[in-house]
């Protein structure tokens, strides 16, 4: 089972994220939290210069669905989605939703995960 899934996009790390925010509406989706890390780091006077975001990310909907069957599966909401610098090129990506899921070991909610997964790697192939 692949952990993660990550894309490279030509876009800047803001038009990056303006083309995320725009797929995940399509989806029902929106961003609940903007944390910027690097900035974060900085403040604290780490040396940290890569531009790097961790967008919060949830359908009310599905997280009814899921919180309905197992309120534990809170640990693993809101979905995170990356976007950050790497080696000069911008990268967008996100820990598997069925990867997470699965270690609560209910197939109901495996299902569930699936489906979210592919609406949000839907989103993040919108970006490239």
């Amino acid at each position: 089972m692949q952990f993660d899934y990550t894309v490279e996009t030509t876009k800047g790390i803001e038009e990056a994220i303006a083309a995320l925010e725009d797929q995940l509406k399509e989806e029902k989706f929106g961003v609940l939290w903007d944390f910027d890390l690097a900035g974060k780091l900085q403040e604290k006077g780490k040396d940290f210069s890569s531009a790097y975001r961790v967008l919060e990310v949830c359908n009310p909907d599905e997280a009814v669905r899921v919180l309905s069957k197992d309120k534990k599966v809170g640990y693993f909401l809101p979905c995170k989605i990356v976007v950050y610098e790497d080696g000069g090129k911008t990268k967008i990506g996100m820990p598997n939703p069925s990867s997470l899921i699965h270690l609560a070991d209910d197939p109901d909610l495996d299902e569930i995960a699936k489906d979210v997964e592919a609406r949000l790697k839907k989103c993040i192939d919108g970006c490239k």
